[in-house]
């Protein structure tokens, strides 16, 4: 009996520790793991967060130029909106799960902020690993691919001051690219720049109007929206967190199909700094 209780804790010992190690918490900062803490774990893919305590404002000068960099954005929920069968009824979001694995966060993003005339701010994305392709799965079994980005953004805040705090929030568009590249084949081997022009298995019906869209891929870039709102800010570091929600279309397959809409919702984190 004695070593059957040795043994079982020695195997809730290892349990734990395998269990601590492989599973990815937002509540560990990336700022106190190193490389091989992270590797393998999954807490690559959260952002950074602030205290709830952290509740300053950052003033703006408007003789002066700022950059919004690191940011990063953490997509924790995923919608996708059905039409209805009946209907009398309106179409609504429904939940989906994701089935990409610890890569859905955009990172390292930078863009300018800009000071308005009415006192408004302007932020605009230029660069940093801001795209990511993902798949949802919704509750009927379908698989939802899209293209999770904010290439582009434009975003504005509310006019009259020149503070960020914690009720600042910023909305604008952005743009969606085409899912698949232009060398990208289908199942049938027809793509934009390479392959089939149509459907091998149908000569003689290659013109036919119902395969159109099928045989005749299209490489177009859509528009989402998204708001950003701010609910932390670290005056002295210059650091702002709070939570977003993006809506934009899903992948069409080069247009062989119609875009669903998706609906993302989570956390973000960045750091605004004077340009140099």
């Amino acid at each position: 009996m004695r070593y059957r209780a040795i043994i079982a804790a020695f195997l809730a010992l290892c349990l734990g520790i395998l269990t601590a190690c492989s599973s990815p918490s937002s509540d560990i900062s990336k700022r106190e793991l190193t490389y091989d803490d992270i590797l393998n774990t999954g807490i690559a893919n959260s952002c950074l967060d602030l205290p709830e305590s952290s509740r300053g404002s950052i003033t703006l000068d408007p003789d002066q130029k700022y950059i919004l960099r690191d940011l990063c954005i953490e997509p924790k929920e995923f919608f996708v909106k059905e039409e209805p069968i009946n209907k009398r009824q309106k179409a609504k979001f429904v939940a989906g799960k994701l089935l990409t694995r610890y890569t859905s966060s955009l990172d390292q993003i930078r863009g300018d902020i800009t000071i308005n005339d009415d006192g408004s701010l302007t932020f605009t994305e230029k660069d940093g690993l801001d795209f990511q392709a993902a798949t949802v799965l919704l509750p009927g079994g379908e698989e939802v691919p899209f293209l999770f980005t904010i290439k582009g953004l434009v975003a504005n805040s509310q006019p009259g001051s020149t503070r960020i705090n914690a009720s600042t929030d910023f909305k604008g568009d952005f743009r969606v690219p085409s899912y698949r590249g232009q060398v990208f084949l289908d199942p049938k081997g027809r793509s934009i720049a390479s392959g089939y022009d149509n459907a091998v298995a149908l000569p003689a019906r290659a013109d036919d109007t119902d395969f159109t869209r099928a045989n005749v891929k299209e490489f177009v870039a859509r528009k989402g929206t998204m708001s950003l709102n701010i609910t932390k800010v670290d005056a002295e570091t210059g650091e702002i967190a709070g939570v977003f929600e993006s809506e934009q279309p899903s992948a069409t397959d080069l247009g062989a199909e119609e875009p669903e809409e998706v609906k993302i919702r989570g956390s973000f984190y960045g750091r605004v700094e004077p340009a140099v």
